[in-house]
């Protein structure tokens, strides 16, 4: 079976929700993944991407009618690349980037461009349809920024609590005290904040024009240089009075979009480069609803023994920081070294455009292992409603500089 690899991966500067991406629209973020990725190889012909796998939660809004297939269509590339929607909700661009490796190594195709897009500060507000002809009451508008909306009453109650509340219970069960999740939070921060200082991101971020406003947004919003679990302290709790988590050490409402470009080994002849990972091994896992923040850990595993590896042999991770306690949770049950996940800081500094995120930690796990020379990687990501994914990359490059 043909193996397949990532040749190249980028993302726009993720924005505060209502930030400075607020005027750009979800399907013109994802145009600039697009050309953004393609710029990593300039003697690829567009044309001869195969297929193209993008990741998107909503889809309710201005990022409707497969926005993959727009960001294509507005990157400018041929007519003749085609493009499908993929929905995992926060998994969904890891979820496209595992769809395209499936691909590549079943022989169906060669080359594909992965990714995902999302944005939270424009995602619009819903009607339901009334199930009779001219109600003579009102109808109230629901928010499709985040969560359940629109909830089947047949849902059982304990599946519906909302994402802050499933991860209060998370506390609850691992006894993760709020002062942990605050230290945890404050290390994302610093440790974004000295990776854009070190240069590390110059290569995986693309800066996005703002056409409207003006200017160029070429860094991320969300990241608090100097950071400390004291400050973190003063915040109030967001969904318990006598809660852990608050709105610093949970992962912020964000804007913007990642790509990667991924092919067999055959491919790099028309790439034009040397791949930099090979996808080692997948991992996907579901348990209860509300317990989806800890859903991580068996999909890792399950990516682990894929790769035929155990965590003994990982060198970097990249978990996705939806929630500090969620991210703690996952890391204590890991026979993992704490120091060696996020080292580049998190989606709570970082931010966490749900449909973009998956494709943001491959890109920065494959640029983590050039960095070091070290061989394996994980990344992995926890998805409403129970789910987790899971990637384990090979370095195939070495060091990057």
């Amino acid at each position: 079976m043909t193996e397949s690899y990532v040749y190249a991966a980028v993302r726009t500067p993720f924005g505060r929700f209502s930030g400075a991406l607020a005027g750009v629209r979800p399907d013109d973020l994802a145009a600039r993944a697009v050309n953004g990725v393609l710029a990593k190889t300039p003697d690829l012909d567009p044309g001869a991407i195969d297929d193209v796998v993008w990741g998107n939660a909503n889809g309710a809004g201005e990022d409707n009618r497969n926005v993959g297939r727009m960001a294509v269509l507005l990157a400018g590339l041929p007519t003749s690349v085609p493009a499908t929607t993929v929905n995992r909700l926060c998994g969904s661009s890891l979820d496209a980037a595992i769809i395209a490796s499936r691909a590549i190594e079943t022989g169906d195709v060669d080359i594909v461009l992965a990714g995902g897009v999302e944005s939270m500060t424009r995602a619009p507000w819903v009607l339901p349809k009334p199930d009779r002809a001219h109600p003579a009451g009102d109808v109230t508008a629901v928010s499709t920024t985040l969560g359940w909306r629109l909830v089947n009453a047949r849902m059982p109650k304990e599946w519906t609590v909302s994402l802050g509340e499933a991860n209060e219970q998370l506390a609850d069960r691992f006894r993760v005290p709020r002062e942990r999740q605050d230290e945890f939070a404050a290390r994302s921060h610093n440790l974004a904040d000295q990776a854009w200082v070190d240069g590390f991101y110059d290569e995986l971020v693309v800066p996005v024009e703002l056409h409207r406003t003006g200017g160029v947004l070429a860094r991320d919003e969300g990241i608090r240089p100097g950071s400390t679990a004291r400050k973190l302290a003063a915040l109030k709790p967001s969904f318990r009075l006598d809660g852990t988590i608050t709105a610093g050490n949970a992962s912020p409402l964000s804007d913007g979009a990642s790509a990667v470009l991924l092919g067999s080994r055959a491919a790099a002849t028309r790439m034009g480069v040397d791949p930099l990972a090979r996808i080692a091994g997948r991992g996907v896992y579901a348990l209860d609803p509300q317990a989806f923040g800890f859903a991580p850990v068996e999909a890792a595993n399950r990516a682990l023994k894929s790769a035929g590896i155990t965590w003994s042999d990982v060198s970097a991770v990249e978990l996705n920081e939806a929630f500090a306690v969620q991210a703690l949770a996952c890391v204590d049950t890991w026979d993992v070294d704490p120091s060696i996940v996020n080292a580049k800081g998190g989606a709570i500094a970082l931010g966490h455009p749900l449909g973009a995120s998956g494709g943001r930690l491959l890109g920065t796990l494959a640029h983590r292992l050039m960095e070091t020379g070290e061989r394996w990687g994980v990344a992995a990501i926890c998805i409403g409603v129970g789910q987790a994914l899971a990637v384990v990359l090979e370095n195939v490059r070495g060091t990057a500089r």
